[in-house]
């Protein structure tokens, strides 16, 4: 057989998967060429404004919107009540136990208000400035109800309701006992039976999302369906749940996320803005887009974390440990969003982290507040965990009198015992947190930090040096189905994409996975370059459009690469074992008799002659002479669900400066050593870490969204909401180590939340230890300088009073207690 002489041929380009590209995605995003849901015009188009309500908690008497309507531009104003029979409620996708409580969330209020900021109206103009204006017109009048700020005092017996239609504010308690659940022992003899028992109370406090880009909606009624272009992360569940709230037929639903500005888990749930505007744009059967604006978003969007968690060890006098009993309270705030009740039960599988205990028993309690609602902040519950064993962990070392690194060597998973099956059921494939922990070590400088703390603390300088240790693992790749199932989780887990062979040798490849910021294009075109042996430039990434990617669970949980970046492993496999047949045909050989590397099938023993993939592309193209029976396509699909989670690991070390005198808190030196896999891209995992870092450091240094008591949220600017800049953080000192996943035949794990995940723990163990002299054992998040300087004085009250010393045992004489 002759082969076709003017076939492209494509040269053997060099591997791709370990190489550091710069993210192709960028290029755009730094010259202005992007595509922003509120850049967006069609003719037409309406704008909206949403009127939200001033009062935490009250019922609706009257809403007038009657000179609202007359403004000029104004073309519709709409309550609750016009919507009250077709909006539905949001969706709630995680009904954690058979008995939860989910009282309904209307996206406009119809009877009652349930927290600040929450939609009671909605105006649609022919101008942004004319809808917003005409807000002030509408007139609303409130009864006002108790507000209900806080959890322990909302599950009273004689606690007012958020909801009427309840009886509790108390939405669920999930319940997880290790004896019962077949693994592991339970928690009550550990507890009766202890040498060493400590508890702590630790509090997480609330953040916010605070992605870049505001949330944005553009619906366009298309007959009986719609195009809904949005800034969310997941443009198929939205499809999905929009069709199944509102009645329309999912096939007439097109959802497309253009640029996303960032998520970090807040652009996850369908949100009332959504809903809205879908029904404003079919009512008046126009295009109508909204945009909130940073007071909006910050006010009304969903918070994160928001537990007070009680903690127990128990432990041997030689420091292993016994038992961890856990018990959360988790704020819901005053409605269940997307996966909200879901995010504290994630943690519950991973308070354990990476240590050997017997015995353990989780329960989690969640709560209905009259606060903004909650949903999953990146990490979604295993920060949280996360903060709460590595805490307890240190105060364990400190009532031992034990070296907290000391005490987690003792205890953690040894490399050799993988892979191990951990007390709350999870088996953790790989790991080997020896060599993260010895390269992190010496990165640090540790002994010789010791050091100096020591003469620090001898020299009784203003400055004090404290050093935090993070040892954590994480599951990630949020699947598979048949786990999610098992904790009713309303979807799965699996990933969809296709691989499509282009008669020119190109490749477009088609993912479900919707990027915001990952490197998604990046990464996905350098594992199908491998895979296919073609250039890295010739492959294109599409996603974000139910329409050209009709299949797909979306981006969150850390899933993008050890679930979508395998199913497109598993299509472009398939793509192969189709060329090589054809392939076959071309050189007159055995499929038997054909090797596949670096884009060229050729047969054994013969490696000088044989065709590029792209040479069969075109063949297949032509279709002038293929096998009997072969149909002229290389295109493949595939769908996968993995067999377990992902877990990477690492080992994260802070050392801060803290000034005494002001409480002021300066991290001056950070290092983390992090086992994400097999790497795809080196500087993408760079880049995450990095950001990751900076919402963890937050956590512990800066962020919190703070409530008053009639339920208004004072933090509600970045004037005070306070995240960090650049000049806030060090410069990080990262590294990594690497084993394989065994779960995925790219050996990968997540990377997106590990920085986030770890960083909180390492930085307030730091400010402790820092403190510790002076009788401090806690600190609560953010560590302010004012808390900082509070918890030293209110510390050195308390030990002169006891016994007339002071911090460093010395003989200690009255001062002023500033305030305290």
């Amino acid at each position: 057989m002759t082969i076709i002489e003017d076939a492209p041929a494509i040269a053997t380009p060099a591997p791709e998967i370990g190489n550091a590209r710069a993210r192709r995605e960028d290029r755009h995003l730094i010259t202005g060429r992007t595509t922003w849901v509120d850049n967006m015009v069609v003719p037409g188009m309406v704008h909206l404004a949403i009127l939200r309500s001033p009062m935490a908690h009250a019922t609706i008497t009257s809403i007038d919107p009657s000179e609202a309507k007359t403004r000029p531009g104004v073309l519709a104003v709409f309550t609750g009540q016009d919507f009250a029979d077709t909006q539905g409620n949001l969706p709630c996708a995680w009904p954690v136990t058979p008995d939860m409580v989910n009282p309904g969330a209307p996206s406009l209020a119809v009877t009652q208000v349930n927290h600040v900021g929450e939609a009671v109206a909605v105006v649609a103009a022919r101008t942004k400035a004319a809808a917003q204006d005409a807000l002030e017109a509408i007139d609303v009048e409130y009864e006002p109800l108790p507000a209900i700020m806080n959890m322990e005092d909302a599950l009273r017996d004689d606690s007012p309701l958020v909801h009427p239609n309840t009886t509790s504010n108390r939405s669920y308690t999930w319940a997880f006992e290790a004896g019962e659940a077949g693994t592991g022992q339970p928690i009550q003899p550990a507890l009766d039976n202890a040498e060493v028992t400590v508890s702590r109370r630790f509090l997480q406090q609330r953040l916010i999302p605070a992605f870049m880009e505001p949330r944005s909606t553009l619906v366009q009624p298309q007959g009986d369906g719609v195009l809904v272009h949005s800034s969310t992360q997941i443009p198929h569940i939205l499809r999905t749940m929009l069709a199944l709230t509102l009645g329309i037929d999912e096939q007439k639903v097109r959802v497309v996320a253009p640029d996303v500005g960032g998520g970090f888990g807040g652009k996850i749930p369908v949100t009332p803005e959504e809903v809205i505007t879908t029904l404003v744009a079919r009512k008046l059967n126009k295009p109508a887009k909204y945009t909130e604006s940073r007071s909006e978003s910050l006010m009304s969007a969903h918070h994160g974390r928001d537990q007070i968690q009680d903690i127990t060890i128990t432990a041997k006098r030689d420091g292993t440990v016994t038992g961890l009993d856990v018990h959360l309270f988790a704020d819901m705030g005053a409605y269940l969003r997307l996966v909200g009740p879901g995010v504290p039960v994630l943690g519950a599988f991973m308070f354990p982290a990476i240590y050997k205990f017997p015995a353990y028993r989780f329960v989690c309690e969640g709560v209905f507040t009259t606060k903004t609602a909650t949903d999953a902040y990146r990490g979604a519950g295993r920060p949280e965990a996360t903060f709460a064993i590595e805490r307890i962990m240190d105060e364990l070392a400190a009532e031992l009198g034990m070296d907290p690194m000391e005490l987690r060597r003792k205890n953690w998973i040894t490399h050799e015992e993988f892979p191990f099956t951990m007390v709350a059921g999870l088996t953790y494939d790989t790991g080997n947190y020896e060599a993260a922990t010895d390269k992190a070590l010496e990165l640090m400088g540790w002994d010789e930090l010791r050091a100096e703390q020591q003469q620090r603390r001898e020299s009784k300088d203003p400055i004090q040096l404290g050093l935090g240790i993070s040892t954590f693992t994480e599951m990630c790749g949020l699947a598979p189905s048949r786990v999610l199932g098992s904790l009713a989780y309303g979807a799965g887990g699996w990933e969809a994409a296709s691989v499509r062979m282009l008669a020119t040798g190109k490749v477009e490849v088609v993912t479900g996975a919707s990027a915001h910021g990952q490197g998604h294009e990046t990464a996905f075109s350098q594992i199908v370059a491998d895979k296919l042996g073609v250039k890295w430039e010739d492959v294109e990434v599409i996603h974000g459009d139910t329409q050209s990617s009709p299949k797909g669970l979306d981006t969150y949980g850390s899933r993008s690469l050890a679930v979508g970046g395998i199913a497109i492993v598993k299509a472009s496999e398939k793509v192969v074992a189709k060329a090589k047949t054809i392939a076959a045909h071309m050189l007159e050989a055995s499929e038997d008799d054909l090797e596949f590397e670096a884009g060229t099938f050729s047969v054994k023993g013969s490696p000088g002659s044989g065709v590029s993939i792209g040479e069969v592309a075109f063949a297949t193209f032509m279709a002038h002479d293929l096998p009997d029976g072969v149909e002229p396509s290389l295109d493949s699909d595939a769908v996968y669900d993995p067999e377990n989670f992902s877990f990477p690991h690492g080992t994260h070390l802070c050392a801060v400066d803290i000034d005494t005198e002001t409480g002021m808190v300066k991290i001056r030196k950070y290092v983390c050593v992090d086992d994400v896999g097999t790497p795809v891209n080196p500087l993408i995992i760079e880049g995450q870490v990095h950001g990751g870092l900076a919402q963890g450091i937050a956590q512990a240094l800066f962020e919190e969204a703070v409530f008053d008591d009639d339920g208004n949220l004072t933090t509600g600017t970045f004037v005070d909401y306070t995240l960090p800049s650049a000049a806030d953080l060090p410069s990080f000192t990262t590294d990594r180590t690497e084993t394989a996943s065994t779960t995925n035949p790219l050996g990968v794990k997540g990377v997106g939340e590990a920085g986030t995940i770890a960083s909180t723990p390492a930085v307030v163990n730091a400010v402790v230890d820092a403190l510790r002299p002076f009788g401090v054992n806690d600190i609560q998040m953010p560590a302010t300088p004012e808390r900082v300087w509070r918890a030293i004085h209110g510390a050195q009250k308390s030990e002169r009073a006891e016994n007339g010393t002071n911090a460093y045992g010395g003989s200690s004489t009255a001062t002023s207690d500033g305030g305290n």
